[in-house]
């Protein structure tokens, strides 16, 4: 979900043309870069397997317990860097049954080994560690531990940690680009409580003082955001979706008390959403771990195959429409959008949280594709313009490379908005659904670019956007045309911020009233007619009228 109308590069190159603005000195820490820099200290291995084994102290509202690394070398090392949050105490690190020697700095860790690991070598470490994690003031938005009670007043423990990062509560390399290929979570509970965790649950082990042990194993790639908890006095209820690859298991975690409320309000937008999502993205990514919704008590997060849900069972935002059309009033907010990421932010994730609107614009644009396969494609057409009220354009969607930084929150309005303007251009459904079922079969279960991304679109489209995007990503202003008429002449171009700025528009002609699509360029051109209206029901553009001149 990342941090909801709250959100608002070193100086590298990508190939696209799309260079990255600089960063002003002092605007970043040492500690970002620590976070947000691939240094050879972390691309020297890749992470295979994590096992994370812990106990929660919800009085003393503590975490103690461990997490197995298990990896390749990629190089020749004898150090590498994990992360860690300084606030909470490492006890030791095992290597070959002997613990190795660290120093830190921030939440950075450094390992030292007492040989040379060499490159293509399986091997691995635990880290034992304690400690009391941050604890979120307004989850989800600020992130960490949630501590809260359920009606009949047992305990309701939870955890979000979104650009937080996962070190927030857990050892890990806490870096998107970098995901385990599997997963153990595994969780002690007291008496009277359960934990669910991503996956599926592969035991529940008794352990002394009436405490259990939960094990839930994850059998695909997840970014360490996604890995969660919930301890909670929780029932369930199942159903199983007849989805493209099979029978997929739906799994439905509620608070006691009230199962039958969720049952009500759960299976009808959950498997809509699968019908919908399943022809547009391609099959539900997780088919081995399945599918779950999980009451919390806040908002909601994309949690991989255990989808964090706390809208209070109610249709919309919090009961209300984002895009005032009333179009979103039918459905749960929440469930939509949050299993949106299952595809575009579990599935594919960025490397580098510059990126992050792969995860928030495609998965905002998705709930108009939800309800266009509702009610048609001008309803999700008009839910997707209506969203543009939200937009602030006061900060660019891009981010800053390498140093953990996110772009403006709208990557989420806006980036919708760009890319159904970027599916008008290309003007052909069949074309844009290949498009984005490629997009999760070339980059599922991997970590990618907007580099990539984007080229990936050009490629498949045959028309080149890699200044289209440009424009929506790296600046606050949208494209502007500038129009200016007399008599039954109008001349017309673009003015942006990219120079050499090309993208065709559909206008309706008022003399005749038929449809036409322009190329317009950054140079003025001229057409026969009295005057058009531009499409701006699909295209995110501003118009500017001018006064007649003699150019």
């Amino acid at each position: 979900m990342g941090r909801y109308l709250t959100l608002l590069v070193v100086l590298f190159s990508i190939n696209l043309s799309m260079a990255q603005p600089l960063i002003k000195k002092g605007m970043f820490s040492r500690a970002d870069t620590l976070r947000g820099m691939l240094t050879p200290l972390r691309t020297c291995y890749d992470i295979n397997y994590y096992h994370l084994d812990i106990k929660v102290n919800i009085e003393e509202k503590k975490v103690s317990g461990s997490n197995l690394f298990r990896f390749t070398a990629t190089e020749n090392f004898k150090q590498v860097q994990i992360d860690l949050f300084e606030n909470l105490k490492i006890d030791k690190i095992i290597f070959d049954g002997a613990e190795l020697p660290y120093t830190r700095e921030f939440n950075a860790v450094y390992v030292s080994f007492p040989r040379i690991i060499k490159i293509g070598e399986i091997n691995q470490f635990t880290v034992h560690y304690s400690g009391s994690p941050v604890i979120a003031k307004n989850a989800p938005w600020d992130g960490g531990f949630i501590y809260a009670k359920d009606e009949s007043g047992k305990p309701w423990i939870t955890v979000a940690c979104q650009e937080l990062g996962a070190s927030a509560w857990w050892p890990n390399k806490d870096h998107q680009s970098d995901e385990p290929d599997s997963m153990l979570i595994s969780v002690d509970v007291p008496p009277g409580l359960m934990n669910v965790s991503n996956g599926r649950l592969r035991s529940i082990k008794p352990l002394d003082g009436g405490y259990r042990q939960y094990n839930w194993f994850v059998s695909s790639p997840i970014n360490n955001y996604g890995v969660t908890l919930n301890i909670g006095d929780y029932v369930k209820f199942d159903e199983v979706y007849k989805g493209k690859n099979g029978p997929l298991t739906l799994n439905y975690y509620v608070l006691r008390g009230r199962l039958e409320r969720a049952k009500e309000h759960f299976p009808a937008d959950v498997k809509n959403m699968l019908k919908s999502f399943e022809y547009w993205f391609g099959p539900y990514p997780f088919y081995k771990d399945g599918y779950k919704l999980v009451e919390t008590p806040y908002l909601g997060m994309e949690h991989q195959s255990a989808i964090a849900y706390g809208n209070q069972y109610k249709k919309g935002y919090r009961g209300s429409d984002l895009s005032g059309t009333k179009l979103g009033l039918s459905w749960d907010y929440i469930i939509i959008h949050e299993s949106g990421h299952e595809w575009f932010g579990n599935n594919i994730t960025s490397k580098d949280i510059a990126d992050m609107w792969i995860h928030e614009a495609f998965t905002t644009y998705s709930e108009g594709l939800f309800v266009e396969t509702d009610k048609g494609k001008a309803a999700g057409a008009a839910y997707i313009k209506g969203l543009r009220k939200n937009i602030r354009n006061d900060s660019p969607i891009l981010g800053s490379y390498h140093v953990n930084n996110r772009g403006s929150g709208d990557m989420y309005f806006k980036g919708a908005n760009m890319l159904h303007t970027i599916r008008s251009v290309i003007n052909d459904d069949s074309e844009w659904l290949k498009i984005l079922r490629g997009l999760n079969k070339t980059f599922g279960l991997t970590s990618t670019t907007s580099n990539e991304v984007i080229s990936y679109i050009n490629n498949s489209s045959k028309i080149d956007f890699t200044k289209v995007f440009e424009q929506y990503l790296r600046y606050t202003t949208i494209p502007v045309l500038e129009v200016k008429k007399t008599g039954n002449r109008i001349k017309y171009r673009w003015k942006t911020d990219v120079e050499g700025f090309e993208m065709p528009l559909r206008v309706k002609l008022v003399d005749s009233g038929d449809w036409k699509v322009l190329k317009i360029t950054s140079q003025w051109q001229q057409l026969k007619s009295s005057s058009f209206i531009p499409d701006t029901d699909n295209f995110y553009i501003k118009v500017n009228f001018l006064p007649w001149d003699a150019t």
